[in-house]
């Protein structure tokens, strides 16, 4: 039987990327879809980007008070009527196969869930692709996002994930976690017996923060999660986690070598990353202006990821305090 889809769409304001995203799915080739777009007490009127489109998709839209991307989806994934549950970011654009490879991969490939990658569309400005890059390269964050062979076991993320709708309900859906509430999924889904897989081939633009000041936001509430969900999956803890941790560590470090001990050795380290960061950005984007920006996004991300890693991490381990009280805008009391 071929599978049936329903793509969720939990958005907060970002009117423009929800004229992007939906003009996207108006041109796929399979027709044969559903969407719930879920309004999280958003502060601009969305309606209108909506209505443009409520002829020509079938298309459901609901307005609720904000509760933070997870709820927001479990609140469209209970309104949904068919048997996948889709979910995308507001701020990605899909190619005009997603729908019909998505079904193609559902049959050949047997999992509960799945994901695919995400890349920077050739009409990304120049910031944009760079932040890209380092959220997907192997020099930051090992490629986990975007390719299925730098992964033992794929872990899907919401920015392009699906789950059978009887999984999504038996798990319980996504967490009170405003934060880190995907991968907490996965995890949840892998305790409890079932399956994930990634789908090559349908992979999604995502756009991403647009600066690097919101970018450094973004990554260190990331950094603050990971230890959270540590503490809530032990037994899907990896060292490689504390990576960005130990970077962030080792150049203050080689600075202190540096000025103490006036030896650069460990700095001369950090150099040499850069170097190759710089080339093979260049080389995979094919543009030096990018590469160049790629480098300063690396260190952005590493530093910002590391550094609420660490605090996360003492917050929780060394003073023993409880995650929703060191972070309490990282749940939603429900």
């Amino acid at each position: 039987m071929k599978p049936t889809i329903s793509i969720v769409v939990a958005i907060f304001n970002r009117k423009d990327e929800l004229f992007e995203l939906l003009n996207s799915l108006n041109s796929q080739t399979d027709k044969d879809f559903e969407v719930i777009i879920v309004d999280d007490g958003s502060l601009i009127d969305l309606k209108p980007t909506i209505h443009q489109f409520e002829e020509i998709l079938n298309i459901k839209y609901f307005k609720k008070t904000n509760s933070g991307p997870g709820l927001s989806r479990n609140y469209g994934a209970k309104r949904a009527s068919n048997d996948w549950l889709v979910f995308v970011d507001s701020d990605v654009i899909v190619e005009k196969d997603y729908i019909q490879n998505i079904k193609n991969d559902i049959l050949t490939i047997p999992c509960d869930a799945f994901g695919g990658a995400d890349k920077a569309h050739k009409g990304f400005n120049l910031m944009q692709k760079a932040i890209s890059y380092s959220m997907t390269s192997v020099f930051t964050t090992g490629g986990i996002r975007g390719n299925k062979k730098a992964v033992s076991k794929f872990q899907p993320r919401s920015f392009n994930m699906g789950v059978k709708k009887e999984v999504f309900e038996k798990v319980g859906g996504f967490s009170e976690m405003r934060i880190g509430e995907d991968p907490d999924l996965s995890m949840t889904l892998w305790e409890n017996g079932f399956t994930t897989a990634f789908f090559d081939t349908i992979a999604v633009y995502h756009k991403r923060r647009v600066d690097f000041g919101k970018f450094s936001k973004q990554v260190y509430q990331f950094g603050c999660a990971r230890p959270i969900l540590n503490q809530r999956h032990p037994n899907y803890v990896k060292i490689s986690f504390a990576f960005p941790t130990l970077f962030f560590l080792g150049y203050v470090l080689g600075f202190i070598e540096y000025f103490i001990l006036q030896k650069g050795f460990i700095l001369s380290l950090f150099g040499l990353y850069t170097f190759m960061v710089l080339i093979h950005a260049t080389i995979v984007t094919k543009n030096i202006a990018i590469g160049a920006m790629a480098v300063i996004s690396t260190y952005i991300q590493m530093f910002s990821y590391g550094y609420g890693f660490l605090k996360s991490w003492i917050l929780l381990n060394v003073l023993k305090m409880k995650p929703e009280d060191a972070f309490p805008k990282h749940f939603h009391k429900i």
